[in-house]
């Protein structure tokens, strides 16, 4: 049994890593609450241009979002299990943590080192999608999407339009127009008209750069809560520690 007065130097430790961890565990649930806003963010806001380089839904969106709503679940539980001071409840907080941070880590480099590639993904969809614009594929209705939201037309110019069926048909599609009540089809067939009545220029490089930006927004709200989590890893064994062994002092 150890000496009383080392059991009272240990008690005040143990408060204050407690006291510590309870409050990383709810700044810890809050980056949850982030996670799951920016998830469902995602999923509304960059939702049409990931549909251009896939015919299914993106899962990125729903990954956030999981990632999310269970980062709130073990924020909660490390608070339970700091209050109950409970060794193996710390332990297993401590290993959440660890995993959490390595997949986080993991998808942050991938995602920074394919990049380019993505970019060249959705040029390469976003063409296609032009190339074969027509009013029913659901592609086109993102393209429609895009041109009216960025005030940008074609590819990299409202020309690109020239050499597509639909064109020949319709014309540049009206969502191109700057203005709707002078967009009339003779108009729209013929490019030194539609010079002046559309966006000149193209959605290429409006989608990437707002791409870029949000995923670059993404990616550093998801490393600081990556790295945050090593502190909680650091608080939660050295609890661990403290508390198993004040218990073996104790006996």
């Amino acid at each position: 049994m150890s000496p009383p007065s080392r059991r009272l130097q240990t008690k005040p430790v143990i408060t204050c890593l407690k006291t510590f961890l309870i409050s990383y565990s709810l700044i810890f649930w809050f980056t949850g609450v982030i996670l799951l806003a920016v998830g469902v963010w995602g999923k509304v806001s960059l939702e049409a241009y990931f549909q251009l380089a896939s015919e299914k839904s993106t899962n990125a969106p729903y990954v956030l979002i999981g990632t999310g709503a269970i980062i709130i679940i073990f924020g909660l539980f490390g608070c339970f299990a700091t209050c109950r001071g409970s060794p193996w409840m710390l332990k297993l907080y401590a290993m959440f943590l660890v995993l959490v941070f390595i997949a986080e880590f993991v998808a942050g480099i991938s995602g920074f080192l394919f990049r380019h590639e993505i970019k060249a993904v959705l040029g390469d969809a976003y063409k296609d999608a032009v190339t074969n614009y027509n009013t029913t594929d659901p592609k086109s209705s993102v393209v429609d999407n895009i041109q009216k939201t960025l005030h940008c037309c074609g590819v990299y110019s409202y020309e690109d339009w020239n050499t597509t069926k639909y064109f020949k048909d319709q014309g540049i599609p009206d969502s191109c127009c700057k203005e709707n009540n002078v967009c009339a089809v003779e108009n729209l067939k013929d490019l030194d008209r539609a010079h002046d009545i559309v966006y000149d220029t193209g959605c290429f490089s409006k989608v990437t750069t707002l791409m870029e930006s949000n995923l670059g927004i993404i990616a550093g709200i998801s490393f600081g809560i990556a790295f945050f989590q090593l502190i909680g890893v650091f608080l939660a064994c050295c609890l661990s520690r403290y508390i198993t062994n004040n218990q073996y002092e104790m006996v």
